[in-house]
């Protein structure tokens, strides 16, 4: 139940919330090079990791993935499109070393966020604020790059 409070996506819940939320998480161990999801696969589980590391990739083209993050502390979370239409995942996550991870069936996690809309509530409210803080970080991105391409172009 530690590891989930940690998780951002489940700050604000309840110990009672958190206690069932934990009944519907299912540990796994994972080895490295195993794929927890691929992009472009239907989203049907959020994954916790709880140890070892996760690095989430998308594809350029058909021989090339480019890295994206490593998840390494635990209660870091991948696979949040599975809470939002159209349930389809953005990236692919491979363990890179050995891992332990919770996975989180979504309908499971659907069930329990219609039988407790404050449950619900927080946990989509966190969604937003993490989605949030995605965009700002890709717009820094974009902005550094653009500042770089401005600057080769007009040096």
């Amino acid at each position: 139940m530690k590891l989930l409070s940690s998780c951002y996506l489940f700050k604000g819940l309840s110990e009672s919330q958190l206690l069932r939320l934990s009944e519907i998480a299912k540990e796994e161990q994972l080895k490295k090079g195993d794929f927890l999801m691929h992009e472009g696969q239907m989203a049907e589980a959020l994954f916790v990791l709880k140890e070892g590391a996760v690095e989430l990739l998308t594809t350029v083209n058909d021989d090339f993935e480019l890295p994206i993050a490593i998840l390494r502390n635990p209660g870091d979370f991948t696979g949040t499109s599975s809470l939002v239409p159209p349930y389809e995942y953005s990236l692919s996550s491979r363990c890179s070393e050995d891992a332990k991870i919770l996975i989180i069936k979504q309908s499971n996690l659907k069930d329990l966020m219609v039988e407790d809309h404050e449950l619900g509530c927080i946990i989509m409210k966190n969604l937003a604020q993490h989605f949030l803080e995605r965009l700002k970080e890709t717009r820094q991105e974009v902005k550094i790059h653009f500042k770089t391409i401005f600057k080769s172009i007009h040096s």
